[in-house]
């Protein structure tokens, strides 16, 4: 009697933390999660319509190598679920830095493809890894080859109306708010952008400090947190690392920012799910 009790109270318990995930997304956000964060097993549509039943507004797929239109179609048609984007999943093996134009061919390729898919499944952007600066790559090359690469790729984006956004990673390249905001001047296309990864920038400066430089700039958010050494680094929970999120969210406000957040985090069964839901909801309303 004593462990159905402690079950049936522990159920409760999950259910109604289901039930505050489920609720709508505060001040107008919308939150999501990578697709590779779903560890629900079975199909697409099944993975959509959990994340729909706890309260997620959207997904982020990946292109290339993400599934048919047919099936994303199928799924959102079944959940009501949409995709917001897509991440363009060759951009760290085929930079659009490589010092051989092969790879940097395939690159662009690989971008051009995650456009398309983009648009194919109702999406609106692509998260970009513009290149990576290390050993046979200065910062000045890595500077212009990735521009000269995504410029041949703006004309599509503009028949496609599908945003190329910058992510700012551990890339030894656009680490800083004012280098980052002065590539995409230089792009100078209003499809061009910054995904604002907000727990990466831990590392260099503090994460509220980018947003009033990034400004109009910043398009859509990652959400992760990140706890310096010696801490855990990645590993901390949201809201539990070195993230002011009260400061960030200020600065956001101040800017007019206000749409997708999409965590990139470890994900995990529907509990796992459940509680991250619950601490994007905390964070777009502090």
């Amino acid at each position: 009697m004593v462990q159905s009790a402690a079950l049936t109270a522990g159920a409760m318990g999950l259910s109604a933390m289901s039930a505050q995930a489920a609720e709508p997304t505060p001040n107008g956000f919308k939150k999501a999660v990578k697709i590779g964060m779903v560890g629900v097993p079975d199909s697409l549509e099944e993975k959509f319509r959990v994340l729909k039943e706890l309260g997620y507004d959207g997904v982020e797929l990946n292109s290339p190598g993400g599934p048919s239109a047919d099936v994303v179609k199928a799924a959102i048609d079944a959940t009501g679920l949409p995709v917001h984007g897509v991440v363009d999943s060759v951009h760290w093996n085929d930079t659009l830095s490589d010092p051989n134009p092969e790879v940097r061919a395939k690159g662009l390729a690989g971008l051009t493809e995650a456009l398309q898919a983009s648009k194919d499944y109702g999406g609106t952007s692509v998260l970009l890894v513009p290149g990576v600066v290390k050993g046979e790559v200065t910062y000045d090359e890595c500077w212009e080859r990735s521009i000269a690469e995504i410029r041949k790729a703006l004309p599509l984006a503009e028949k496609l109306n599908i945003q190329i956004l910058m992510e700012n990673v551990w890339n030894n390249f656009l680490t800083d708010p004012n280098e980052t905001a002065r590539f995409i001047d230089e792009l100078d296309s209003e499809l061009v952008g910054a995904y604002f990864d907000v727990g990466n920038t831990v590392r260099y400066s503090p994460p509220h400090e980018w947003v009033p430089i990034l400004g109009k700039r910043i398009k859509k958010l990652d959400i992760k947190d990140y706890a310096a050494k010696p801490g855990p680094g990645f590993g901390a929970p949201l809201m539990e690392g070195d993230v002011d999120w009260p400061k960030v969210m200020d600065e956001l406000e101040k800017v007019g920012y206000v749409g997708w957040g999409t965590a990139e985090i470890q994900g995990g069964d529907k509990e796992r799910l459940t509680w991250i839901a619950d601490r994007m909801n905390k964070i777009f309303a502090s």
